[in-house]
Order: C-alpha cells, then structure tokens, then sequence
C-alpha cells in the first residue's frame, strides 16, 4: 500500500526483495509493477551477508533514492548499513519486536544500536514509541504513524467458509498469525481447554517455529481433534468473514494487521489489552482482556457466544472506526511530509558543506 500509493502519487519508488535461493517472488509483485513501482529481487544462500550488502549498494547507486526505508531488524542492518555508507538517509518501521531467543534479541539489540543512525524511526504505536525512548533512542528521531488499512471488496461468509471446511451450524473461532511465543497461541489454546473450545471449531490459519510445540499442547489439553490447522494461507484476509469469533491473543503488538482485517470483515473480536491493540478498538469495538490470562480469554470468546445481537454491534462499531481513523490516505500523507522534510534537510547540509 506504501510504495503504490507513492508512486501514485507521482512518486519515483522502487522495493528491494532479497530471497532465499529458489524462493519465488512474493505475492503482489505484478500489482506494485502495474502501479510503476520497480521490483527489485535477488536471490542469495543462507547467511550471504557481504554478497547481500553489495547488491543493496549496487541497486542503491544506480536508484538514487532520496531515502531508503527498510523494514525488520535483517534489513535496517545490512540495507541500513549499504544507505549509511552512500550518505542516503535512512528511516525504519518498527512493527513491533518479538524477544525470543538469544540470536534474535541479539538482533534487535544491534538493531536498536543502528537506529541511532538513522534519520527517523516510525514506531507503529504509543508503547513501541515509549519503548524506543527507554532504549535510549532520543524523541525527536521517532515518529508514531500507526498502520493503515486500504479497503478491498468484501469476501461473501459463504465462501471462506467453505474454504474451512466448516457447515452452516459451526461456531468458527479463527486465529491468524505467526506461530510464535510472542504471538500467543499456546494462550489461545489453553483458553480452548478452559471451556471457550466447547462445541465450537477452533481454526488456526498460519506457520511458525513454534507449530510442533503447540500441536503437542493441543494433544496434552484434549483439544487434538478439535483444532483445525490450515498452515500458511495466501491472502488469509478472505477467510475472516468464514469467523464468527476472531481472537487475538498476543502478548505484545504493535499495529496488527490481522486486527484490521478482523474489523474490515465485520468478525466480533476478543483481544488481549497490549502495545498497540488498546490505540485502534475500545471496549464498545470489541472485548478487551488482559495478556497471559487464559481464563480471561475464554469468557470473552463464551460472551460472544452468548449474546450474539451485543458481538454484532461492537463489531460494526469496529468496522466504522477501521474507515474512518485508518484510512490510507492521511497515512500516505504523513508519509510524503516525513520523507519531504528528511530530503530536505539533505540539501541543507550539502549546500553547507
């Protein structure tokens, strides 16, 4: 949505993909050429850190971008380090960090260290913004900008729900996202077991490191057979309406998209109170509960369940409040003013020097 609604704009855009080895491009490609934005892709072996820097830096000089924004901690180290050392201005997005294990807060601590360099970093909510400044990030170098969501044409309930694989007569609670501790599965499913599961189907859509360990808890809590694991689903935002129940169980956020998507499709939502959750919907959007309380969890989702008229309702205030606070256009806005007064500034110290 960024770099189309740029080059929409007018704007000269390019994004730089780097792949794994025999990794296809991924989805949207042909959307953002069409747009006339340049798809740039490499492939590169595991770990080709050096090889990875010298294609950022060829692609980089013969670009000659005002500014290079990256995104995730592989890319504001290795791009970031390549735009560094041309004299281009360097903005990042944080979306949120995700902890760990030691390699990957390993990362994000040098990370954190590279951010001192760059011209400005986009926090995607207050708490991400908060954090930064307690990380030693000075407040002048942040800007809050949370995400935005462009609005696509309804997917019918009949259709995703037959891609589940559910009847007319299933009580569908959905869950998407990484697999992964931050992301809070395992609560999820604990708030299953704690009665939320019952004659219900539960359905996980999405992949992650952590899949094997949540399969064996699902089997330990009984919930074996109840679950539905769909694995990664391209454009999984179409099966949102298949719902009657969307749980967002994370124990940190930033801006997440699936909220959005949940709100967009008009799914009743029970979300835990975390990082940027508590910025987007409030009590009247949808049930708000605290982090790692899987009881907690579990009334929301049987509140749902119970009064089906008073779900419907927080959920068309949810999809009133996606269109009207988080529409693309004053996003891309803010955007262009960012990029603007970086690039300016550029100028000012060149002429200076």
């Amino acid at each position: 949505m960024h770099s189309r609604g740029w080059a929409e704009l007018g704007g000269e855009v390019a994004v730089a993909l780097m792949l794994d080895a025999g990794a296809p491009l991924p989805p949207g490609w042909e959307e953002l050429q069409g747009a006339g934005v340049r798809v740039l892709s490499h492939r590169l072996p595991p770990r080709a850190y050096l090889r990875e820097r010298a294609q950022y830096l060829a692609w980089i000089r013969e670009f000659r971008p005002a500014v290079v924004h990256s995104h995730g901690y592989r890319a504001d180290l290795i791009a970031g380090s390549a735009a560094g050392a041309l004299g281009i201005p360097r903005v990042s997005t944080v979306h949120g960090f995700t902890g760990g294990d030691w390699k990957n807060r390993l990362y994000e601590r040098l990370q954190l260290r590279a951010f001192r360099r760059f011209a400005t970093v986009i926090a995607v909510s207050r708490p991400l913004e908060e954090r930064l400044v307690r990380q030693g990030l000075p407040a002048d170098r942040i800007a809050v900008i949370p995400n935005a969501w462009a609005p696509a044409p309804p997917t019918p309930r009949g259709p995703a729900r037959a891609r589940l694989g559910l009847t007319d007569s299933d009580f569908a609670i959905g869950w998407v996202g990484r697999l992964s501790a931050e992301k809070g599965a395992d609560v999820f499913l604990a708030a299953l077991a704690a009665g939320a599961g019952r004659d219900a189907v539960p359905v996980i859509v999405g992949d992650g490191h952590e899949r094997p360990a949540l399969e064996r808890q699902a089997a330990d809590l009984g919930l074996a057979g109840l679950v539905r694991w769909t694995g990664m689903v391209p454009q999984a935002a179409a099966l949102f309406p298949g719902f009657d129940c969307y749980v967002l169980s994370s124990r940190t956020e930033g801006t997440p998209i699936a909220l959005f998507e949940a709100m967009a499709a008009g799914v009743p939502i029970v979300a835990t109170r975390v990082g940027g959750v508590p910025d987007v919907i409030t009590e009247s959007e949808a049930l708000l509960v605290p982090s790692e309380d899987p009881a907690a969890l579990a009334q929301g989702i049987i509140a749902v369940r119970r009064d089906p008229a008073a779900a419907a309702t927080r959920a068309a205030r949810a999809r009133e409040v996606l269109t009207r606070r988080f529409a693309p256009g004053p996003w891309l806005e803010q955007h262009l003013a960012l990029y603007r007064a970086i690039a300016a500034r550029r100028s000012k110290d060149l002429a200076c020097t």
